[in-house]
């Protein structure tokens, strides 16, 4: 199965965040993985948004996002 790259715009787009969101999340640690091509050329894989996005859900406003 051959992965599903996707320029930081289009994986914003994807999450329905903004591409600076993106750039401030691979400056701060990345919790998104990313896929760095040569020595600037950024890629998210499809599945590893879709990961984050699984991450992410929540039953409760008062759950710890930690």
């Amino acid at each position: 199965m051959q992965a599903v790259l996707l320029n930081t715009k289009q994986a914003a787009n994807y999450l329905g965040v903004s591409a600076a969101f993106l750039e401030r999340d691979r400056w701060a640690g990345a919790r998104i993985q990313f896929v760095k091509l040569g020595t600037r050329s950024i890629r998210y894989r499809q599945e590893d948004l879709d990961n984050f996005i699984q991450q992410q859900i929540r039953y409760s406003t008062s759950e710890d996002t930690a």
